[in-house]
């Protein structure tokens, strides 16, 4: 998750996936593909106010009854008042935050964020999995259910901060990215990194540690990393705060699942960063990493991945954007309110790859520009900027493939501090359907 208050600016094998995938050559050789811009059409756009709220379940502690008392790092005394007269605490549970979609015949299931956006602030904050039916013609939506998750069975080896209750909160996870896989769901986190297996009625089953070879991957929100005891030991970690599996697709057998890090590993021999992320091959059945990866490289070092799925055995989707957000027709400086850092790069990237040669980097073969859509049909319920339908949020984090033509794509509204469509309004949660056949095309 990336808000405000964090400020903003820091795949036995793959035969089953990939088989016939372009490879990339190595980082020195690397061949200049440069991928193609195709066009994209908006089919239906849909609106879910940012002040949507649920009961917390009645078995939940009173603390659970009440959200966002934590956003400003201490317990809030008075009201905290955000964009839009938005106002915290919040009585119950926000339906916001969604960081990942899973279809379910002709309804989805989308992920929410950790709450209100890092692990200090988020104790009181649920966390979900919400069923959601979306009209295409109306762009109305209807929630069905929600799963709250939960720990019932203990099989978290660390201390949760609803310890009694083992209802999961923002504080022990940062839920970013959501599979199916036979009769349960897999999570990927972004605070250890970890992945949870968690089955149908919201309950964990197993938490899987992050490895490479024998080394255990932490990021500085592991359970396992302590503040050092002198200003001349730093902590021992391997990944960047919030740089965790903000990616996690399946393959089409269901064998495998490949989990995309949101930053770059640290390199303990070179002192220095990876240059690309790192997509980790997860065996389903065994419950361990393969030690299998393939290289994503971005755009830009300051840029941050969205999302992963998959088209086919050989292709993938990938949202990559910047740290920007909001129309570049209202940057600063202007008359306030304006946008000081408004949104330049917005797009969703597929890529190919070659199972035989893991540790390769992946190839992007073609891209549409979330900044610009086609809306020849009139759909958006939003003014279009130029003659053109924009989706200038921050953090765009939910996609997924509807069918040979279309996919459906979610922003995470980072309640209620994340501005994109006006400076002074707390974004909704927003969904689009769009026609983007050339970029599915095999």
């Amino acid at each position: 998750m990336n808000t405000r208050w964090l400020a903003v600016g820091i795949w036995g094998s793959l035969l089953g996936v990939f088989t016939g995938i372009i490879a990339v050559p190595s980082a020195s050789q690397e061949s200049q593909i440069v991928p193609v811009k195709v066009p994209a059409r908006l089919v239906a756009h849909g609106i879910i106010p940012a002040r949507t709220l649920i009961s917390a379940p009645k078995d939940a502690p009173p603390d659970l009854q009440v959200s966002g008392k934590f956003t400003q790092g201490r317990r809030a005394t008075a009201p905290i008042v955000g964009l839009s007269g938005i106002t915290l605490p919040l009585p119950g549970q926000p339906v916001q935050g969604f960081s990942s979609v899973v279809p379910d015949g002709n309804t989805f299931w989308f992920l929410s964020d950790n709450g209100f956006g890092s692990k200090a602030n988020s104790s009181d904050a649920m966390l979900m999995l919400h069923q959601f039916a979306l009209d295409w013609q109306t762009g109305a939506s209807q929630r069905r259910q929600t799963l709250f998750l939960r720990d019932p069975h203990r099989r978290i080896p660390f201390r949760l901060t609803q310890e009694d209750s083992r209802y999961l909160t923002g504080a022990d996870f940062d839920p970013e990215s959501l599979e199916r896989v036979g009769e349960h769901w897999w999570i990927g986190d972004e605070f250890g990194p970890y992945l949870l297996k968690v089955d149908q009625e919201g309950i964990v089953q197993t938490l899987v540690e992050t490895r490479i070879g024998e080394r255990v991957i932490r990021s500085p929100d592991h359970a396992d990393v302590r503040v050092p005891g002198s200003p001349t030991q730093p902590p021992a970690i391997d990944l960047g705060r919030s740089k965790g599996f903000e990616g996690l697709g399946v393959s089409l057998d269901q064998r495998f699942l490949y989990a995309l890090l949101e930053g770059p590993l640290w390199d303990p021999d070179r002192r220095s960063w990876e240059p690309d992320l790192r997509i980790l091959e997860f065996n389903v059945e065994q419950e361990q990493w393969t030690g299998r990866f393939w290289r994503y490289a971005l755009e830009h070092p300051s840029h941050a991945i969205g999302a992963l799925t998959f088209l086919n055995k050989t292709t993938a989707l990938v949202i990559e954007r910047d740290q920007g957000e909001g129309s570049l027709t209202r940057a600063c400086p202007l008359p306030q309110p304006c946008f000081p850092n408004p949104a330049r790069f917005k797009r969703i990237y597929r890529i190919t790859f070659d199972p035989n040669q893991p540790g390769q980097r992946v190839t992007k073969a073609a891209f549409i520009d979330l900044l610009h859509i086609r809306d020849p049909d009139g759909r958006a319920q939003v003014p279009l900027e130029n003659g053109k339908f924009t989706f200038p949020f921050i953090t765009i984090e939910s996609l997924t493939i509807l069918d040979a033509e279309h996919i459906l794509v979610a922003n995470d509204n980072n309640l209620p501090n994340s501005s994109g469509r006006d400076p002074e309004t707390a974004d909704a949660t927003e969904w689009i359907k769009l026609s983007v056949p050339e970029l599915l095309r095999p």
